[in-house]
C-alpha cells in the first residue's frame, strides 16, 4: 500500500502532524480554499479515523475546507464525507455527513460529549422528568430528502419527551426505591415531583419534518428488503450515535442508540431502545428506517418485545450460554422476546 501523502495547496507536507499544523497556522486567514488537500490510501485526520468510512486504498481523496468552521469534505470516487474537525460551540461540532450519488438523500450525524449539569437542569425543567444518568442532548442522527428539505431526525429530547410522565406503564417495583435514593442529592430530580416512568422506555420513531404524513402499509407491501441488506455491498458511510443511557442504580440498562449505514443503492438507520432490568424485564424496541436511494419512499417499522427476566435467562442457560454476558447483549436476547408491536408505516416524499 502506497505512503499516505498529505498537500497544503501545493506544497506536500513531511507527516499528518506537520499537515495539522500548517493548518492550524492559516487557519485565521483561510477565506476559501478548495480542492487543494489530496491524500492517497488511508486516511487519519487528527483524532478521528476516517478509514471505516471511506475504505482503504481509495485511489484518491480529494479535501475541501471551508472556513469559519472549517468544515472538511472527503470526496471519493462516488461520494463525500463531510466533518467537521474544528467549529466553533457545537453549531457543526462533531458532524459527519453524506450524500448520495444522485444527490437526492443526506445523511448527518453529530457525536458530542455528554451534556454538562446546566443544561442537564434546563433540559430536565422542559421535559419534565429527571435525566438519565448519561444523557447526548446534543447527539443526532438525521436523513434528509435534499430536493424536497423532507427530514427525519433522531435526538434525545425529543425520545425522552415520550417517556411516560404518569403512573401508567411504571414497572412497580423494589428496585424503582434505589433509583430515587440514587438520585436524592441532585437538583434536577428534587424539581420534578410528578411519577413517570423511571426505566426511561420509549416508543420514540423520530422526528418529521416536512409536508405529508406517514401512511399505515404493511411488511408484504412495503417491506425492509433485508435479503439485499445482506448483500456485502460496500458500506460507504456508517455511524452509531448514543442519545442517553441509564444503569437504573446498578439493577441494569436503560439505551438508546442510533446505528446507520448507507450502501451504494440504500440506506438503513436503525433506533434502538434496550431495558433490561434485573430479575423484572428485558425490553427492546426498534425502530427500522429503509431507503432505496433511486426511489421516494422512506420505510418505518416499529417493533417492541419483551420477555420477564428469567424466561430469557432460563432460555440463555438451555442453550448453553452464559447467562449474565448475554443479557447485556440486545442482539443475542432479542430472537428471545415475544413480539408485542409490529408495525409498518411509509412516507411518500417529492
Amino acid at each position: 500500500m502506497a505512503k499516505p501523502r498529505y498537500f497544503l495547496g501545493s506544497n506536500e507536507c513531511e507527516s499528518m502532524d506537520s499537515f495539522m499544523c500548517d493548518l492550524a497556522r492559516g487557519y485565521g486567514e483561510m477565506q476559501s480554499m478548495q480542492n487543494c488537500y489530496y491524500c492517497l490510501d488511508e486516511v487519519e485526520f487528527g483524532s478521528q479515523d476516517f478509514r471505516s468510512k471511506v475504505g482503504p486504498a481509495t485511489a484518491v481523496l480529494k479535501l475541501e475546507v471551508t472556513p469559519p468552521d472549517l468544515i472538511v469534505t472527503f470526496h471519493t470516487h462516488q461520494h463525500e464525507l463531510v466533518a467537521n474537525m474544528a467549529a466553533n460551540g457545537t453549531g457543526n461540532a462533531g458532524v459527519q455527513s453524506i450524500t448520495t450519488n444522485n444527490g437526492a438523500w443526506r445523511v448527518s450525524t453529530r457525536k458530542l460529549p455528554i451534556l454538562k449539569a446546566e443544561p442537564i437542569e434546563a433540559l430536565s425543567h422542559e421535559i419534565g422528568i429527571p435525566i438519565p444518568e448519561m444523557i447526548f442532548g446534543d447527539n443526532y442522527a438525521t436523513i434528509t430528502h435534499v430536493p424536497s428539505g423532507w427530514s427525519l431526525s433522531f435526538n434525545a429530547k425529543d425520545a425522552l419527551d415520550q417517556v411516560s410522565k404518569t403512573e401508567e406503564g411504571m414497572l412497580q417495583v423494589a428496585v424503582a426505591e434505589d433509583w430515587k435514593k440514587d438520585r436524592e442529592g441532585r437538583e434536577e430530580v428534587k424539581q420534578v415531583v410528578k411519577p413517570f416512568d423511571w426505566s426511561y422506555s420509549t416508543g420514540y420513531r423520530g422526528t418529521t419534518e416536512g409536508k405529508g404524513e406517514w401512511m399505515k402499509t404493511t411488511q408484504q407491501q412495503d417491506p425492509v428488503r433485508t435479503d439485499l441488506l445482506s448483500r456485502p455491498d460496500p458500506i460507504l458511510f456508517f455511524d452509531a450515535v448514543d442519545l442517553y443511557e441509564d444503569e437504573l442504580a446498578d439493577n441494569g440498562i436503560a439505551l438508546l442508540s442510533i446505528k446507520i449505514r448507507v450502501m451504494p443503492d440504500r440506506l438503513l438507520l436503525l433506533a434502538r431502545f434496550f431495558l433490561r432490568l434485573d430479575g423484572v424485564v428485558v425490553r427492546i424496541r426498534d425502530t427500522r428506517v429503509y431507503v432505496e436511494h433511486g426511489g421516494q419512499k422512506v420505510i418505518r417499522q416499529y417493533t417492541a418485545k419483551e420477555a420477564a427476566y428469567e424466561e430469557v435467562r432460563q432460555k440463555l442457560r438451555a442453550r448453553g450460554e452464559n447467562a449474565t454476558e448475554a443479557l447485556r447483549d440486545a442482539n443475542v436476547v432479542a430472537p428471545l422476546l415475544r413480539t408485542v408491536v409490529d408495525e409498518t408505516e411509509v412516507f411518500e416524499v417529492g
